[in-house]
């Protein structure tokens, strides 16, 4: 167990930036935390130059300066308690400083406050219980304090999944996805729970601290409140109305953003993530590149990396990398640590209360897009229908639905015998008809990756989506008798849809194709590689010779188990060919689609828009398809010359 939470985990505690800034607040061994002990009192004579410039204090004594301490940058201001003060020479913009603001403290109240060298510190009405490290710029502010009992945001109870607790997430600043998931769908493996448990006990005894942290080079501006916060290196606060008991981790190259009327509370941002625009982010976490905006409501949620809520609710989730929130729209006890999906507007995924008590849930599968208006009823699980899309307009019943790359509308006549509120089903219906999405995301999620610290599978044909595939598949091909019209009870994991013949044919055929595309593809790869090795590797027991190469031994064995091991390698490398350009064109034609019917309906649509015909993607398409087959050819060649 411990080896399996390591993984998990790795060294955090060890190495986390966080953790080693913390510890600095608690080293009160020396005279000042910044300074350690190079610091002295003030003489008599800058005593008297403070007082003249319109500095008060109660005990200059109590203040400790730097050795080349200079009086020349501090007017108009109050200091109280055990202050530390660094060097500003108030005679020119500190460097790189906002607006071009002189290094000091002008017109601002320090109490019990370490001020680090070369900052910019004007009209902040008061920096409490502060270490306030060098080049930071405080600027227009109400007030920046600290309790003296700081846990900045970690160690909150973040319950997702069912509202009412079972799933609860214990927060910490350097938390990931993995680590997330791993502990909200593990709650019957007690000795994870109780590694994790232990894990963040330690974790939250470290990052406690006495004091408010203001990171070197960290603009705060025209700010209203920031208590018990640490505010990393490099951050930007400019205009939030609140920022309580939150850690904001942050890096020269990956600078976050606290925005324009933003509200924190309870919650961890992590590196270069963004909260702007009047956004709301309460007992939470977002992890690096995410971004909450326009209004957008996070409450007791766990926000992957490379993810954007704007305008909707997200409340109690557990949100994966990639997810689009662009809209009004609502999405209430999901867990969904796939992501790479979308919500749009009016979208509504909350039916998690049944009137007695809201502890209803939804589990998503990665890439799953709810259309326009969509109502979720829960109990639901999609994560046996990675990639498929519920449509405009579409209600659900509670189900579990187990079929990829599919298609869930509105039922197209109503059936004897079946409910009217079952919808309809169209099994991998995205593999034909709208693949140049599912193959366009993949090199856009690659593209728009900013995250540095988590790794993804950009693949969406992989193995466990493969054996999806192949599951599904088989139960659709397993239909006890030919009917008309199938249920669930006809095919298991139909959920709460029905399904025609002619669509259950469809489907069969849409899998077959891409589990081939997948296990061909896998060949080709693998002989590639061998080629690389060897100018004119032998190919002979390919089908059966195992190797250490995992992604390979699966599609070795998916090709044996379809049956394609009975052609030679040489007729699977031409089949390859003709399936390569049958996704070329099918992919061609689910854009071509869009410009037909648009050119139609809007008079110059294709003069505001990209036709297939000239969309980079699609040409990039051909010519990877061109790429390939050259390749294959080239393979081909060579078997035939040895």
């Amino acid at each position: 167990m411990k080896n399996k939470f390591k993984k998990l985990t790795g060294n955090i505690i060890q190495e986390s930036s966080f953790l080693k800034n913390t510890a600095l607040l608690k080293n009160n061994t020396f005279k000042s935390r910044l300074f350690r002990d190079n610091v002295r009192k003030l003489s008599d004579e800058e005593i008297e130059q403070l007082l003249k410039q319109g500095n008060i204090s109660h005990d200059w004594n109590a203040i400790l300066v730097v050795d080349d301490f200079m009086t020349t940058g501090i007017f108009s201001s109050s200091f109280y308690g055990k202050c530390r003060l660094g060097k500003f020479d108030g005679t020119g913009p500190a460097k790189d400083g906002p607006w071009g603001l002189p290094a000091g403290i002008y017109r601002s109240t320090v109490v019990d406050s370490e001020i680090g060298n070369g900052c910019v510190v004007h009209d902040t009405g008061v920096i409490a219980n502060c270490v306030v490290r060098d080049g930071a710029a405080l600027i227009g502010n109400g007030s920046i304090s600290a309790s003296g009992t700081c846990v900045f945001g970690n160690g909150v109870e973040i319950a997702v999944g069912n509202e009412t607790g079972g799933r609860e997430i214990i927060s910490y600043a350097d938390i990931t996805i993995p680590v997330a998931e791993a502990i909200a769908r593990n709650r019957s493996d007690k000795d994870l729970l109780k590694a994790y448990k232990d894990f963040t006990e330690e974790y939250l005894s470290r990052c406690s601290a006495p004091l408010g942290y203001i990171g070197e080079r960290a603009v705060i501006k025209n700010t209203a409140t920031i208590e018990d916060a640490f505010i990393g290196d490099h951050s930007v606060v400019n205009g939030a109305v609140l920022i309580k008991n939150c850690t904001i981790l942050s890096t020269p190259e990956e600078k976050t953003e606290i925005s324009h009327g933003a509200w924190l509370k309870d919650s961890c941002v992590q590196w270069g993530s963004e909260v702007t625009s009047m956004a709301i982010v309460d007992k939470s976490v977002l992890c690096e590149h995410s971004h909450v905006e326009r209004h957008g409501k996070v409450t007791m949620s766990i926000i992957g990396p490379n993810s954007g809520v704007a305008e909707g609710e997200v409340t109690s989730c557990l949100l994966g990398p990639f997810v689009g929130f662009h809209h009004q729209s609502m999405l209430i006890a999901g867990i969904w640590p796939e992501g790479k999906g979308n919500v749009a507007y009016g979208a509504n995924i909350g039916s998690n209360h049944t009137s007695k008590s809201p502890d209803q849930e939804i589990f998503c599968g990665e890439g799953l897009f709810f259309g326009l208006g969509a109502n979720i009823k829960f109990p639901s699980d999609f994560t046996g229908s990675p990639y498929s899309i519920i449509a405009t307009g579409v209600d659900t019943l509670p189900q579990k639905l187990e079929f990829p790359f599919s298609l869930v509308n509105k039922p197209s006549r109503m059936i004897t015998d079946i409910s009217p509120s079952y919808n309809e089903i169209f099994p991998g219906w995205v593999l034909t008809q709208n693949i140049y999405s599912v193959r366009r995301n993949e090199g856009k999620y690659k593209k728009r990756n900013k995250a540095r610290r988590s790794e993804f599978e950009f693949s969406v044909f992989r193995p466990d989506i493969i054996d999806l595939m192949i599951a599904a598949r088989n139960r659709l091909r397993g239909a006890a008798a030919e009917k008309e019209i199938y249920t669930d009870g006809d095919i298991p994991g139909l959920g709460k849809n029905y399904l025609t013949e002619e669509k259950r044919k469809a489907g069969i055929e849409s899998y077959e194709l891409y589990i081939e595309y997948y296990a061909l593809m896998g060949m080709l790869t693998h002989i590639t590689a061998m080629t690389a090795e060897k100018s004119a590797p032998s190919l002979t027991g390919i089908y059966d010779d195992a190797t250490e190469d995992r992604q390979w031994e699966h599609a070795r064995k998916v090709l044996a188990g379809e049956g394609y091991t009975a052609r030679s390698v040489k007729d699977n490398l031409n089949r390859l060919m003709e399936i390569l350009e049958l996704v070329s064109a099918d992919t061609y034609r689910s854009k071509e689609r869009d410009d037909i019917r648009g050119v139609k309906i809007i008079p110059d649509y294709a003069d505001v828009n990209t036709l297939a015909g000239n969309d980079s993607f699609i040409k990039e398409t051909i010519e990877e398809t061109a790429v390939l087959t050259e390749r294959i050819q080239s393979i081909i060649a060579g078997m035939q010359d040895h």
